[in-house]
């Protein structure tokens, strides 16, 4: 496969708003990606004002596909999406070029844009001189466009220092951060170190609102896969000056994000999912499932927040 492409890149790829990072359905007998039950949970969500979607992201279990998994996801997504949205997938590896060929495999598959996590297996040897050289290469050779993807830190990963960030905003195919870290004063620093026209998203629902006020053009967050009309609604309300709305909104998802996504992670989205009649299922072993206790925990959040009125997909 050549790596490098001599493609036309869309550099003025529009971030704004609200995207999820969806999760993965597996086949509860043979423990293959669902794709009919993926195609169903993605039309449900693009009923709602979503900016578009992230595949094979954290929440997807993107560590736990294959890569003709990846794939397989990004052309099941690509023929159910509006012209509005964009579609996403997430293509960080351990090498360099591994990571070249998933964005050129995804880009041929459908995806609009690259997010690239940074490689840690190699931690110690990470400088931000090796990872600005591994960066600026992918994005060279990228047939789309690229977001550097801040992994939260509670998963492996590294920590990418600010300065690091700034200087590949300057590179013309490097357009955005999906930061989850959850740490506003970095958020902050990013907006303002950053080049102009460099899109910050955050990755943290219960921070949207905050993101937004400091400057952020939208997030990718899974709090959006169980309240999608409120999570879509906030930065459109934020964007047309109905502050309050927004924070009405914020206020109600927030609990939902700390207790459902952040404490209990993949398993509790997934099982939040079945109770919303969506498709959730187990999460790919060694993951393990939601248990009985944290299924009724998952119940109350729903029903409090107002959301567990089941919908049929």
């Amino acid at each position: 496969m050549d790596l490098y492409v001599d493609l036309h890149v869309d550099l003025h790829v529009n971030l704004q708003g609200t995207f999820l990072p969806v999760t993965t359905p597996f086949q509860p007998q043979t423990g293959d990606v669902d794709v009919v039950a993926f195609r169903a949970n993605l039309r449900y969500w693009l009923e709602c004002p979503i900016a578009g979607i992230l595949i094979a992201g954290t929440n997807g279990e993107g560590a736990l596909l294959d890569d003709r998994e990846r794939s397989l996801l990004v052309e099941a997504a690509a023929g159910l999406m509006p012209s509005h949205t964009k579609l996403l997938a997430e293509c960080g590896a351990e090498s360099t070029r591994q990571t070249m060929r998933r964005v050129k495999v995804a880009a041929d598959a459908g995806a609009h844009v690259a997010l690239v996590s940074p490689p840690a297996f190699f931690k110690a040897a990470m400088t931000p001189e090796a990872l600005a050289r591994h960066y600026r290469a992918v994005a060279d050779a990228a047939p789309v466009p690229i977001v550097i993807y801040q992994i939260p830190l509670r998963v492996s990963t590294i920590d990418l220092p600010t300065a690091l960030v700034a200087d590949l905003s300057r590179h013309p195919n490097i357009v955005g951060i999906k930061d989850s870290r959850g740490k506003l004063d970095v958020l902050g620093q990013l907006v303002e170190q950053c080049a102009p026209g460099f899109q910050v998203l955050i990755g943290n629902g219960a921070l949207l609102l905050a993101a937004l006020e400091l400057g952020a053009v939208g997030g990718i967050v899974a709090v959006g896969m169980l309240a999608t009309a409120a999570a879509a609604r906030i930065p459109i309300a934020y964007r047309e000056g109905r502050k309050d709305e927004a924070r009405r909104l914020q206020e109600r998802i927030a609990p939902v994000h700390e207790l459902i996504v952040s404490e209990m992670g993949i398993s509790g989205v997934k099982a939040a999912l079945d109770l919303l009649n969506l498709h959730g299922g187990a999460p790919r072993p060694p993951l393990s499932p939601a248990s009985a206790e944290r299924i009724e925990a998952i119940r109350g959040i729903l029903g409090t927040a107002e959301l567990l009125m089941p919908v049929s997909v």
